[in-house]
């Protein structure tokens, strides 16, 4: 009889996660192609090393959310809906509207629906910064990055 091999299973440490800064910038990209690469960087799909159940994910940053691009009758047919808990509360807005008035929310939806609906997906979302123009005030950690 011959002795069997065991083969060991790699599993990341925390300690050994490296988290890294992105900047995307919105500006003429469509709303849902944009979404799903920062939900890839904020869940870590990206990494080699990606494991499910892990914050592996790194920083997003979204710059120019009011230069968002949609496709079709979006602007005037979607609609976003939030409720103020009391009977006869609910509140519906455009898309349109909503770009024109506060356009990182629509961004922020759209990734929020697209991490896990859990504590980890919580924990990723707040990892995603999302400004209307092009100036961020995370500068120094992109610099401190790049050295």
């Amino acid at each position: 009889m011959t002795a069997q091999k065991t083969m060991k299973t790699y599993t990341v440490k925390g300690k050994e996660i490296n988290k890294e800064w992105h900047v995307l910038d919105a500006d003429d990209q469509t709303l849902g192609r944009l979404a799903t690469n920062a939900a890839k960087l904020l869940m870590g799909k990206h990494k080699p090393t990606y494991s499910p159940h892990l914050d592996m994910g790194d920083y997003v940053i979204v710059i120019n959310a009011d230069k968002i691009r949609v496709t079709g009758n979006k602007r005037q047919d979607k609609l976003y809906y939030r409720h103020s808990g009391y009977p006869g509360g609910i509140k519906s807005v455009t898309l349109g509207r909503l770009l024109d008035t506060k356009p990182t929310r629509v961004i922020e939806s759209a990734v929020k629906g697209m991490l896990p609906h859990n504590r980890l997906g919580r924990h990723q979302f707040k990892h995603l910064k999302v400004y209307a123009g092009a100036e961020h005030p995370h500068a120094s950690q992109i610099q401190g990055q790049e050295s």
